[in-house]
């Protein structure tokens, strides 16, 4: 029997939008006020899940104090109060999309959880707009 395990937290990451190779005007029709040279920001809300079997000597799919600390440690401290695009190096060329951060934050958690389980992110951006990946 499987069984998903959640863990909510959140960060606050001023990023733009935009591809250097592209002009301006370009940019701005793509992205528009996320174009914004001089930056904006979110309070992003981010919601980690690690589905698997329950394990018979704890109870646990996996302890939930470990989750939040690798969250913490490899999230939190990496992009809370930060510019995305200038102090995380994940982004120094990639553009910092929901979608990307979204794929960069599994990638840097995948190392850290057990093989046989799933991991599965769902990062909100606003409240209306999210996006989810899992691998």
């Amino acid at each position: 029997m499987k069984v998903k395990v959640s863990r909510k937290a959140h960060f606050n990451s001023a990023h733009r939008l935009y591809r250097p190779d592209w002009s301006f005007e370009k940019n701005d029709a793509v992205f528009g006020l996320c174009n914004n040279p001089n930056f904006h920001g979110h309070n992003y809300e981010l919601i980690v899940s690690v589905t698997g079997e329950i394990d018979k000597e704890t109870g646990f799919v996996m302890d939930v104090k470990i989750l939040k600390d690798l969250i913490k440690s490899e999230i939190e401290n990496a992009f809370d109060h930060k510019n995305l695009n200038v102090e995380v190096p994940e982004f120094k060329n990639l553009n910092p999309t929901a979608e990307n951060i979204a794929v960069v934050i599994w990638d840097k958690l995948r190392p850290h959880i057990d093989q046989d389980k799933e991991l599965e992110v769902v990062l909100y951006e606003t409240p209306r707009n999210f996006v989810s990946y899992s691998g």
